[in-house]
């Protein structure tokens, strides 16, 4: 079905949130009909056939469980159970959020949202509902990630498609290899959305970005009192992905303490609560993520290799875009047509000298980097031709060029090639980079805009 085709409800009790998305999606749809009260949803639903709902999760109800979200999805599934429902949440209802997807819902989106993502999903969901298809084949999950990122067809890339689709049907644990930006979670999805668990819940933690004190609260939960801030019992990612599949990202990254708790979880395949002595099943297909080197990895001193042998059944190394230069035309004409419709441009070309540009160039940062910058040439470009000198590539490889050139000792020099430096040796991560020059995110955006970078 076309997305110009469809009929959405939209049902909220904050009259902000309706003029948003009535406003958001009346030229991208056929009819958007906006509900404040719950209650009405009966009749609104035999009155009239919509593709897609838009619930709320909280409303000042009859209800007043606090979990009214999860109620009127149970309600709007008895009376219609082929509507796709999308969850409106909180950042603090992600967990509720997750229980509204065993229930029956088909996504959430947590506020504020962004438009083109809650566009992006809508679209998806339409289409899905069309096919009637709850898994896809290796193909489909090629195209479906395809405006993600994903795609190629060069003969790595090939390979990749090729071991997805062996082991996608299968429970064996899978560890994702390779840089960063090179698309690690979009084939963690192509391999969930392959795999016979494609209905259940797919869970995503990036693992090293969890501190000590909240590994094991967002892994495995805690009960009510189980800490200072415990003020209530919450279920832990594992629980959440109970049926489906747990993406564990940035595995590289953790402590030898937290590899101890987490292969205690996967050998026995419970997990228990903080605060609780409860053991609690989980059913479960694992897979990680993670930039560092295997040879890196295979340190004991800073990985175990027993949760190595547990976590690796199956080995999938992404290459560097600089490894399949074959798919940088292919890439790049994608990206073009993804910016000229994001910006509502006319059509653009690329001429031969700048794709002789974009093949000669390395990527530091991979296939994200390629898509910044066609993103910024769209944006740019004058005309409906992308030449060569639209395409300005990330400034953190001017580094090695200035090494050889006479050394500039005034400060902002300094500052800047320091910038540049811990940026480069970061793979581009802003966080990181900020981190380790004493800067918050906000000031390191301000050096970067005050020399250009």
């Amino acid at each position: 079905m076309n997305l110009k085709n469809a009929n959405i409800l939209v049902v909220d009790d904050d009259p902000d949130v309706l003029t948003a998305v009535r406003l958001l999606l009346k030229t991208e749809v056929k009819e958007v009909v906006t509900e404040k009260n719950p209650e009405n949803l009966r009749s609104l639903l035999t009155q009239k056939k919509f593709d897609l709902l838009l619930l709320d999760m909280n409303f000042n109800s009859s209800i007043n469980t606090g979990n009214e979200g999860l109620f009127w999805l149970r309600k709007v599934k008895e009376l219609e159970p082929a509507i796709a429902v999308i969850m409106i949440t909180a950042y603090g209802d992600i967990d509720l959020a997750v229980k509204c997807l065993k229930e029956g819902a088909s996504d959430f989106i947590v506020k504020p949202w962004h438009n083109e993502k809650l566009i992006s999903t809508i679209t998806d969901l339409i289409r899905k509902k069309e096919s009637g298809k709850a898994a896809i084949s290796v193909k489909a999950a090629h195209d479906s990630v395809i405006g993600k990122t994903l795609l190629g067809e060069s003969e790595p890339m090939e390979e990749i498609f090729l071991k997805i689709e062996k082991i996608a049907p299968t429970d064996a644990n899978v560890l994702i290899l390779g840089e960063n930006g090179t698309g690690k979670d979009l084939i963690a999805q192509a391999i969930h959305q392959k795999s016979l668990r494609a209905s259940k819940p797919f869970i995503k933690v990036d693992v090293g970005a969890l501190t000590e004190t909240l590994f094991e609260s967002e892994l495995f939960g805690h009960k009510k009192g189980a800490f200072t801030d415990a003020r209530e019992d919450r279920m832990g990612r594992f629980e959440a992905a109970n049926g489906g599949t747990m993406f564990l990202d940035e595995i590289g990254n953790i402590t030898l303490q937290q590899q101890a708790k987490l292969l205690s979880v996967l050998q026995n395949r419970q997990v228990m609560r903080l605060g609780s002595n409860e053991a609690i099943p989980i059913d479960i297909r694992l897979i990680c993520a993670t930039n560092v080197p295997f040879a890196e990895l295979a340190n004991e001193n800073r990985f175990r290799k027993d949760l190595i042998y547990r976590i690796n059944t199956v080995e999938i190394t992404v290459p560097p875009l600089r490894k399949r230069p074959d798919d940088i035309d292919l890439l790049a004409k994608h990206f073009i047509k993804q910016y000229t419709d994001k910006y509502i441009k006319p059509t653009i070309h690329i001429d031969e000298e700048a794709l002789d540009k974009l093949k000669r160039y390395h990527y530091p940062g991979n296939v994200r980097e390629l898509q910044y910058t066609i993103e910024r040439a769209v944006i740019m470009v004058e005309g409906d031709v992308l030449h060569a000198k639209d395409l300005i590539f990330s400034p953190i490889e001017t580094v090695s060029a200035e090494a050889d050139e006479p050394s500039d000792l005034k400060l902002s020099s300094i500052e800047k090639n320091t910038i540049l430096k811990v940026i480069e040796k970061h793979n581009g991560n802003i966080t990181k980079a900020a981190k380790e020059l004493g800067l918050t995110r906000t000031a390191l955006y301000r050096r970067l805009s005050k020399y250009d970078i």
